[in-house]
């Protein structure tokens, strides 16, 4: 079936072609024979009881500098579209939460990936926490004498705010380090939100485990190791991409949460796992596709596509005439 996606995300110009998870998926809906337009969270409106939003038709290839040709803008009613994928970077702040609560307004019968309603309720490092018994010992407050007291008892620490992303403000504290209050005071300044608190896992120099899930099933990994001089293994600061596989432990994780993200039409998420401890469940434009294609001769854009016109053909079902 050919299907009307369109995809909300940051500038489409901008991304790399050969890492960006979207891209690709852009790539297999084309091929597919499906029709895209691409928006900006910004370009959506509520206006009158629909949603809209100016967006432009595109193609994309595989060429750098030339990847992706646009057409004239317009304005596109969401609900006489087929599927959206919601696709934008973080943060998560109330810019993000608002486009969550317009996309409400046509899931289910316009299909959004990931729901909406659910990326509204699972933070990355928030939703992660109903999970706590695969979790490092972790502190999420605004206390700095409960983060002091979190510290005297683990010894090494990480300390990340608990919206960021892309390892944006993360900070190894040793247990001597002699500027935890300094770096509480200057989080202070700028964030009005609580910092999370990890034992620091030395495992990480080993590497961070992203793995894919689709439709709550590991379908896939990738191991993430820091450069020398990090602590983040995140690919956009430095991080090494390595070929991977599942261990026993990281199947226990997923079978953990991978019921729960299918119950709430997750399709496609990524999760964190550094040595036998879950860090991270990544709901809002996990990334991870590309590199595990490559590694393992697989092509998981196809499955998430195979997923999401399965669940569009039920959708589609549900709203014919009996």
């Amino acid at each position: 079936m050919s299907l009307a996606v369109a995809i909300q995300m940051d500038p489409l110009e901008s991304v790399n072609i050969d890492a960006d998870s979207t891209f690709a998926l852009a790539l297999e809906a084309q091929r597919r024979g499906h029709g895209l337009y691409h928006y900006l969270p910004r370009d959506l409106t509520w206006r009158q009881g629909r949603v809209v939003a100016r967006a432009r038709p595109f193609q994309v290839r595989r060429v750098r500098g030339d990847h992706v040709r646009f057409g004239e803008p317009e304005l596109i009613d969401l609900a006489g579209v087929d599927v959206v994928l919601m696709r934008q970077d973080p943060p998560f702040n109330l810019a993000y939460i608002s486009t969550t609560h317009l996309l409400d307004r046509v899931h289910p019968e316009t299909l959004v990936v990931n729901d909406p309603h659910s990326v509204r309720n699972a933070p990355e490092k928030l939703f992660v926490t109903q999970f706590a018994e695969l979790m490092p010992p972790t502190l999420i407050s605004y206390d700095p004498d409960e983060i002091k007291a979190f510290r005297a008892e683990h010894g090494d620490v990480i300390v990340k705010p608990i919206y960021g992303n892309g390892g944006a403000g993360v900070f190894h504290i040793r247990k001597d380090d002699t500027n935890l209050a300094s770096l509480l005071e200057l989080f202070r300044t700028f964030l009005n939100e609580p910092l999370m608190v990890q034992r620091y896992l030395p495992e990480i120099r080993q590497g961070d485990k992203r793995i894919v899930l689709i439709d709550g099933k590991p379908r896939g990994a990738v191991n993430r190791v820091p450069a020398p001089d990090e602590t983040r293994a995140n690919l956009h600061v430095g991080g090494r991409a390595e070929k991977s596989t599942l261990t026993r432990r990281d199947h226990e994780i997923c079978e953990a949460i991978g019921p729960a993200l299918e119950r709430s039409g997750l399709i496609f998420v990524g999760i964190d796992v550094i040595g036998d401890y879950l860090t991270e469940i990544n709901v809002t434009s996990p990334t991870g596709i590309q590199e595990i294609d490559r590694f393992d001769g697989v092509a998981l854009e196809a499955e998430i596509w195979d997923v999401i016109e399965k669940k569009r053909g039920r959708a589609t079902d549900r709203k014919l005439p009996t």
